[in-house]
């Protein structure tokens, strides 16, 4: 049997598909839940992406951390994964930005997802999310995700 490429992803802070605490919210703390993930064999580096499908604009990318060792396994609250380099989210702001639906407008999936990349990607921290999201998927050995849920 092929060695699994799949990441599992979790946190203690909630559980795939329930509501995300508002202390990782903008109106909360705002800074990253912990989160674990499993390196699955071959993995030269890992990437997240935290973003939400549901948004009213389209898809809107809250985080995105990329060139994380394979040795790192977990993120503590309130941290970036040590060594990685954090690009621009949807919002061009270096950095996590979290939960933050509009009032009224239902519930939003936020998609905590993680890749093992075949290679260092190298981006700058000034980089576009949508071309370090791309540059992330294009790289990809892999994948895993948890979703949690907000909404205001």
């Amino acid at each position: 049997m092929p060695a699994t490429r799949e990441i599992q992803v979790t946190s203690t802070a909630f559980a795939d598909g329930a509501p995300i605490p508002a202390t990782y919210s903008c109106t909360g703390r705002n800074v990253p839940p912990p989160l674990a993930w499993t390196v699955p064999a071959g993995a030269a580096r890992l990437a997240l992406i935290v973003d939400d499908p549901d948004a009213v604009g389209g898809l809107f990318t809250h985080w995105v951390v990329t060139d994380i060792s394979p040795t790192i396994t977990a993120n503590p609250e309130g941290h970036t994964p040590d060594g990685g380099v954090v690009t621009a989210n949807s919002a061009d702001r270096i950095g996590y930005f979290g939960p933050c639906p509009p009032p009224g407008t239902g519930v939003h999936h936020y998609r905590f997802t993680v890749h093992a990349l075949s290679h260092p990607l190298a981006l700058s921290p000034d980089t576009p999310a949508a071309t370090a999201t791309a540059a992330i998927e294009a790289a990809s050995l892999g994948s895993g995700r948890l979703i949690g849920t907000y909404s205001r």
